[in-house]
């Protein structure tokens, strides 16, 4: 059996350039672009929420891809380094302060030795993304730098007095950073999704009302998944076998209102999943504040796994 197993920051030595944390924010974790391997021991990918963004910052400042980052939920997070670095930030957009002083394009600067960076609160978006040249240089639990909020995996989120150590700098891409754009979610986004596995235990009602709700996300949201209000799904409580579940399933509850799940996600507990959405779309629910809206399209799906539904051996209570 598995346990948590945490890692911490590899300790600065002399002559290693270093992030020192000054205010985590509400939220701020390391995070890498996930384990893999270990879904069969019940191991979630976990890595960063917003994918693209996080690859996006990376590039900016010339690191490998997947080279571990800071995902800062909701702003707030001040650092300080003693080495001068390029840095980026992508995701939801946020004002960036030097030293006090406002950075007028903080999509990628440099900060020199001292310098103390702090972030505001972003207007659009949940995630912002910090990648320094170099990396934070981090020991992986079972492959993965990222830290699970759900099962503990990698290193503690960020406290104030955190150290970390960071790897010799990256030559830059000379790219112009008009270029580098986050995808954002807007007022009521739609997100595209197929069915299955288990949609043919839902009644066409159900489907209907699945796709032609506005759902709100709720405030009881996380890197785990994020809750849907709205006119629930009336099927009822479902009796499944617990099954493995991917990133970006839509779970239906006893409550009828759909979780979306995210990168920290567990199995399905015998919730029936009626649907997944597509990889693309996924970075927008991981950037979706509380109240946004979400509308689901349905796209085309293979047909073999939609009939293995229907031999599941169930009982449902309405």
């Amino acid at each position: 059996m598995l346990t948590a197993a945490r890692s911490t920051p590899a300790p600065p030595k002399n002559g290693t350039a270093r992030l020192s944390v000054i205010s985590p924010g509400p939220l701020t974790t390391v995070q890498d672009q996930g384990r893999t391997g270990y879904a069969h021991l019940g191991v979630s990918p976990s890595g960063a929420a917003d994918r693209a963004s996080f690859a996006l910052a990376n590039r900016l400042v010339g690191n490998f891809p997947g080279t571990p980052a800071l995902e800062c939920t909701f702003g707030g997070l001040s650092i300080r380094l003693d080495a001068a670095r390029v840095v980026a930030l992508t995701g939801a957009p946020v004002p960036a302060l030097v030293n006090g002083r406002p950075v007028a394009d903080p999509t990628r600067f440099r900060l020199t030795a001292g310098d103390v960076l702090s972030l505001g609160r972003p207007n659009v978006g949940l995630r912002t993304y910090l990648a320094i040249s170099g990396g934070l240089l981090v020991e992986p639990v079972l492959g993965g730098a990222g830290h699970d909020v759900l099962a503990g995996h990698g290193p503690h989120p960020l406290r104030a007095g955190d150290e970390f150590a960071i790897g010799a700098a990256n030559p830059c891409p000379q790219v112009p950073v008009e270029l580098a754009i986050s995808r954002l979610p807007q007022a009521t986004t739609i997100v595209r999704f197929r069915w299955g596995p288990r949609h043919e235990l839902f009644d066409r009602s159900d489907r209907q009302r699945l796709t032609t709700t506005r759902w709100r996300v709720s405030a009881d949201s996380n890197r785990v998944g994020v809750r849907l209000q709205g006119d629930p799904l009336q099927i009822g409580k479902i009796h499944l076998a617990s099954e493995g579940m991917v990133r970006g399933a839509i779970q239906v509850p006893p409550s009828g209102e759909p979780i979306v799940f995210l990168a920290d996600h567990p199995v399905t507990g015998g919730y029936p999943v009626i649907g997944a959405v597509v990889e693309r779309d996924l970075d927008l629910v991981a950037q979706a504040p509380p109240g946004i809206g979400l509308r689901f399209q349905p796209i085309s799906s293979g047909g073999r796994t939609m009939k293995l539904a229907s031999r599941q051996r169930i009982t449902t209570k309405s």
